[in-house]
């Protein structure tokens, strides 16, 4: 059983983490190239966030949007 667990551990050490070490030694070079994963999923999240943003605008500009309180119980007690 032993074996099989040290087995995971070198998988993951040796196979799996090799994108991590990469990105560890290329931060010590250049902070931005290391962190283009990040820079990319924070533009990706800013234009889903507008985009969401200008059809709740353009829902509430057509009177579509449906803000009866009694939707939920909740809300009327």
């Amino acid at each position: 059983m032993k074996a099989f667990f040290e087995g995971i551990q070198w998988l993951f050490e040796n196979i799996f983490f090799i994108p991590q070490d990469y990105l560890r030694k290329l931060e010590l070079e250049n902070w931005f190239a290391a962190n283009t994963i990040n820079w990319i999923f924070m533009i990706i999240c800013t234009v889903a966030m507008v985009y969401w943003i200008k059809q709740l605008k353009l829902h509430k500009d057509n009177n579509e949007e449906y803000q009866d309180t009694t939707a939920h119980s909740f809300l009327t007690k």
